[in-house]
């Protein structure tokens, strides 16, 4: 593994991703996956209605359009969560819009919602073999404004819900313009209310959880709390990317645009997750994600307070090897 890992880094990071992925998928394909890869020891655990094989899982972004659900499910993750995936396909922001950050362990993107559309991943989760928790990371596309962006949630969720364990609504991509705005409490009541009419219309049963974004004021935070206490939201995904790259140690990144990942967000991120448990009064559910690199990070995210935790830089950095190092630690 750590042969690939090195010969993957001296690729340009999205055909890097693309490639990697892709081998994975050949392997598994051809049942040879564990001469490479030995798959960790499994716990179940309960959470939200739901039946895990562990706490660990992908993060959003990961595998947007859903293509590679088999695969990256045999290596053993307790849950998978694809996307983020949009009504129509688009092809995100302009290239280069990735950049790997190896000194600080970090990626930057701003991909924009790259994606096929929501039929492309639907296709996708009917035809799967995994048997695992598998979430869908809904969104908005680039062009829609107002009412119409509330839309395109609602059209993916209508789309979505009858294949998947649960739903993700993602108002927290620093890369697609205004998104952010739907922390705003009234733009985030609409959308609340307006989601909520379609579950009870369509009378889905699956839980749904908001992610939201690291960098949030102390008001914004309370706002959403309220908001999620008070809805159908079973929980919260903290968190998504971070604009602010002040702590980073390799300077020639700072001034580059997107959202960083990686361990640079650890410490917001798990910050996050503890204002959350602290602030409400209804012990709102948690799924912790960002800068989780090894056990000690994963069992920070869960000290904080997370039910779950996924990754996503640290797999792309460390290999499949970081589920056996963190989930031999899981208890």
């Amino acid at each position: 593994m750590n042969f690939f890992l090195k010969f993957f880094r001296i690729l340009p990071p999205e055909l890097a991703h693309r490639l990697a992925l892709d081998s994975l998928n050949f392997i598994h394909k051809i049942g040879i996956l564990n001469l490479f890869y030995k798959k960790p020891e499994l716990e179940t655990f309960s959470f939200a209605g739901m039946n895990f094989k562990n706490r660990l899982g992908t993060a959003a972004g990961l595998d947007k359009n859903g293509d590679y659900i088999d695969c990256l499910g045999e290596l053993g993750f307790g849950f998978l969560e694809v996307g983020t995936v949009t009504p129509i396909q688009q092809y995100g922001n302009s290239k280069p819009r990735v950049f790997r950050n190896f000194q600080d362990e970090s990626i930057i993107n701003r991909l924009g919602f790259n994606n096929k559309g929501v039929d492309h991943l639907v296709k996708n989760l009917k035809s799967r073999s995994y048997k695992g928790i598998v979430g869908v990371n809904v969104g908005a596309n680039k062009k829609s404004k107002g009412e119409q962006r509330v839309k395109d949630y609602l059209y993916c969720i209508e789309k979505v819900y009858k294949y998947a364990d649960y739903i993700t609504v993602n108002i927290s991509s620093p890369n697609t313009p205004n998104l952010r705005d739907l922390h705003n409490m009234d733009n985030l009541s609409d959308l609340v209310l307006s989601i909520e009419d379609k579950v009870k219309e369509l009378n889905i049963g699956i839980p749904f959880f908001l992610k939201i974004s690291p960098d949030e004021t102390n008001d914004s935070i309370d706002n959403i709390i309220k908001t999620v206490e008070s809805s159908f939201f079973q929980g919260i995904i903290a968190t998504n990317t971070t604009i602010d790259k002040t702590n980073l140690s390799n300077k020639k990144f700072n001034n580059i645009e997107g959202g960083l990942s990686g361990r640079p967000l650890m410490d917001r991120s798990t910050e996050t997750i503890k204002a959350i448990k602290i602030k409400s009064d209804k012990e709102i559910p948690v799924i912790g994600v960002g800068g989780v690199m090894n056990a000690a990070d994963f069992n920070k995210k869960i000290d904080a307070g997370s039910e779950l935790v996924q990754i996503y830089t640290g797999f792309v950095i460390k290999g499949p090897n970081i589920l056996s190092d963190i989930l031999k630690k899981d208890d």
